[in-house]
């Protein structure tokens, strides 16, 4: 494993720590996030609600706000079509929990993966028309490209929204109105052109709330927006949109929300992922808590499930779905260790060289396999696209490393591909299975010619620390720059001059603990997970690679060190 540290402007780093007052390690990470102005950092470390930009400077709002109201005013029926995935999820709750306080009944639909595909497909359309033809159709976190779905809906009379984030391969030519920043961007649009769909879907909720109350609509005065923030940040954080500008801010105000809720559904779902909101809701309790169970159910069954717990004040009926997810989450838990034994298997044998990994196994369940694509990625530093058996398709998903664009990538194989799309570091995929193979040449070849992605893990530290620098003062610093996550990274530093005084205690045989100790001889506790066949040597001077995180135990939080790479100290 090779550590990476690029210095930052130290004038920088020691102006912005003078302005700010704040230490140098703040100010370093601040100038490293390309903050390097005060106001700026003002911004960044202190995001506030009051500075969210009008919603109508969106292309498109006003128009889907006057749509809105239209719908609300006639008690027009509507039908609200959301993706399965968490931000799909939160899209689709947030929109018809708040349209149901102003006297409307939307029906709403989850596409069922194993039956009708990704997003707005025909299949789902027509499902979401048994129970009657509604007046306005809503797609969310889908449409963007489905030209020929939506003019099915418009030839039948049918009004449609789009709210989504997703690229456009090609010109928008939808008949529908489209809120889109990626398709319809404008100057100065920063701080929301990144918004995941259930941050637009709040910016409409927002723009038609404004719209109510300058009409003293009832019981527009009573409904708090904020209180839907927890959706938000849900979305955003496991979504993977860059936590800069309004994503930052919803994510961070969306946390705190969260670890107030009040939602019987969401109280169930922490229950049985054994999140305690008390000690406060970190991004890591939604990547690999909340939202693997909430994706769980659109991978292996109905993602309807999801929807229906985030929007049910029953008690009795929350218990059982929660419960449901978590069951369903097992299971496919148990279908995603076998599938990456697999795919691990497999880049050993014949992929070690390749650029960019593609794999693909006729048993493999495609609900799951964007779970494995990354952690392929992440084990072997590459991109990754793991694909499963679909009928006559195979189909799956890729995720990316940083510094390549998995949607620039795929436009250059999009000949051999029977859909895609997604973001820079996730993109969804399908192709013929005859042409597996031509894509994985495709694949690794582009890479090579326009990134030439090493293969060599490397570590990107944040920052160069002291063993003495290592303290609880230091933690309460950076709780300024939370939520970490994309565009945001958790920081690692590097730590010099630390021993080990005894050897680190293996558990649960693959991982170990361990006790160190910096050059005053203080002690700070620490783990490594999935180490446990690389153990340091007690008694000599370390360099490490860790991040500072609390432990909470028996009502106590401490600081805790989570290794994640070491060596014998250098020099």
């Amino acid at each position: 494993m090779r550590w990476n540290y690029t210095p930052v402007d130290a004038a920088s780093v020691e102006g912005l720590s003078r302005q700010q007052e704040t230490s140098r390690i703040v100010a370093e990470l601040l100038v490293r996030n390309g903050i390097v102005e005060g106001e700026a950092a003002e911004k960044f470390l202190q995001p506030t609600l009051s500075t969210i930009s009008d919603p109508f400077l969106l292309a498109n709002m006003e128009e889907a706000v006057n749509r809105l109201l239209k719908a609300i005013h006639g008690k027009q029926k509507l039908v609200v079509l959301g993706d399965y995935d968490v931000d799909g999820v939160c899209s689709t709750t947030l929109m018809v929990g708040v349209l149901r306080c102003f006297g409307l009944t939307p029906h709403y639909v989850v596409p069922r993966r194993m039956d009708e595909g990704y997003g707005l497909t025909r299949t789902a359309i027509d499902r979401a028309l048994e129970a009657g033809k509604p007046d306005l159709f809503i797609a969310l976190d889908c449409g963007t490209n489905s030209n020929v779905e939506v003019a099915h809906l418009r030839s039948l009379g049918v009004d449609v929204i789009v709210v989504d984030h997703h690229r456009s391969k090609d010109a928008p030519r939808v008949d529908a109105i489209l809120i889109n920043p990626h398709v319809h961007q404008s100057e100065n649009d920063q701080t929301w052109r990144n918004l995941c769909t259930v941050g637009l879907v709040f910016k409409l909720m927002h723009g038609l709330l404004k719209r109510l109350r300058q009409d003293n609509h009832p019981g527009s005065h009573d409904l708090k927006l904020k209180d839907y923030l927890d959706l938000v940040a849900m979305g955003t954080v496991a979504d993977l949109v860059p936590l800069h500008g309004e994503n930052r801010i919803f994510a961070r105000h969306g946390l705190r929300v969260l670890a107030e809720t009040r939602r019987p559904g969401l109280l169930e779902l922490m229950r049985v992922a054994a999140i305690k909101p008390e000690q406060g809701i970190n991004p890591v309790d939604i990547s690999f808590r909340l939202g693997p169970r909430i994706n769980a159910s659109g991978r292996l069954a109905d993602a309807a499930i999801s929807v229906d717990l985030l929007l049910s004040d029953d008690r009795l009926f929350c218990q059982k779905a929660a419960q449901q997810l978590e069951e369903l989450n097992r299971e496919r838990q148990e279908i995603e260790r076998a599938i990456t034994e697999r795919a691990e298997q497999l880049v050993e044998e014949f992929y070690t060289d390749a650029r960019g990994i593609v794999l693909f196994d006729e048993s493999w369940h495609p609900g799951v396999v964007g779970i494995v694509a990354g952690r392929i990625s992440r084990k072997y530093h590459r991109p990754a696209i793991v694909l499963g058996n679909e009928g006559e398709l195979a189909k799956g998903s890729g995720r990316g490393v940083p510094g390549v664009n998995l949607v620039e990538l795929l436009a250059e194989c999009a000949d051999c591909l029977e859909s895609w799309g997604g973001h820079p570091m996730a993109v969804g995929v399908s192709m013929q299975k005859k042409r597996v193979e031509e894509f994985r040449t495709r694949f690794d070849d582009v890479i090579r010619r326009t990134s030439g992605a090493a293969v060599e893990p490397v570590i990107d530290l944040s920052g160069w620390l002291d063993g003495t620098e290592v303290h609880e003062q230091l933690m309460g610093e950076l709780d300024q720059l939370h939520p970490f996550g994309q565009g945001n990274p958790e920081p690692l530093f590097g730590v010099r001059g630390v021993i080990f005084p005894r050897t680190p205690e293996i558990f649960k045989e693959v991982h170990f603990r361990f006790a160190a100790e910096d050059a005053n001889g203080r002690r700070i506790n620490g783990v490594a997970w999935k180490q446990a066949h690389r153990l340091p040597p007690a008694g000599q001077p370390l360099d490490l690679v860790v991040q500072l995180n609390w432990n909470h135990y028996n009502g106590r939080k401490s600081l805790q060190l989570e290794l994640h790479d070491w060596r014998v100290a250098q020099g």
